[in-house]
């Protein structure tokens, strides 16, 4: 189904202006916002109002740009002072944490769906992949439940929540992409697939924690006319 830019602009407009209602929605009756936005989303797709999109190059540029919108208001909004005391356990959380999820979490999908459920059977690569892609928690969610709830957590299980929950994510990507990259090319070798995992995930790191000081200094040192044009 093709659209005129107006009517896309059109549709748009209306999912943007239905979304805003959903969330006061969600901020009078507790419902999670992501759950709402979810139902827009199938009332508004092929099995509801009817529209259709079958572009997957296009979804995925959509997400890689909403993720990194997500993760760089997580990282705005997270206070240093409140995570610094629980940088270590936050970060063991969201690297090796996840790590372990997926394995955990793997291993039983490949199990269930090999023993018990027979009417669906993934390998044990399908089954990795799956778990894969659920082993990190939703920044979004955690934020908006901690945030906009002021859920009082003892001691500093709140920072650590949402330090994990904002930097779970890439570890997650890289179990995903590395499974995929698995499954299309089985013939590569698991030690040369484990070199190249942590080879891009820990200089992936060291260039994200160096840019961002850089990017901090760089910015300080701007002077804009418009202190709007900074977020930017």
């Amino acid at each position: 189904m093709l659209f005129s830019v107006e009517i896309f602009i059109l549709i748009f407009s209306i999912l943007l202006f239905v979304s805003l209602f959903a969330e006061k929605a969600s901020l009078k009756f507790g419902t999670p916002i992501l759950l709402l936005f979810l139902a827009i989303g199938m009332l508004a797709g092929s099995d509801g109002v009817g529209l259709e999109f079958h572009d997957p190059h296009t979804a995925q540029a959509i997400g890689i740009v909403a993720l990194n919108i997500i993760l760089f208001s997580g990282g705005m909004s997270t206070k240093q002072e409140e995570i610094k005391p629980v940088l270590v356990q936050g970060f063991l959380l969201s690297t090796i944490g996840v790590l372990l999820t997926a394995f955990i979490t793997g291993f039983f999908i490949y199990w269930l769906t090999n023993n018990i459920i027979t009417s669906v059977t993934f390998s044990f690569l399908e089954s990795m992949l799956l778990a894969s892609v659920m082993s990190s928690t939703d920044s979004a969610s955690v934020f908006g439940i901690l945030r906009l709830k002021k859920l009082s957590l003892k001691e500093r299980l709140r920072p650590m929540l949402e330090f994990e929950s904002g930097s779970n994510d890439p570890m997650a990507y890289m179990l995903t992409i590395t499974i995929i990259g698995m499954m299309i090319h089985p013939e590569n070798s698991f030690g040369l697939v484990a070199l190249d995992f942590f080879l891009q995930l820990f200089i992936g790191g060291f260039l994200g924690f160096f840019l961002g000081r850089f990017s901090v200094k760089l910015i300080n040192k701007i002077n804009l006319e418009n202190d709007s044009l900074y977020s930017v």
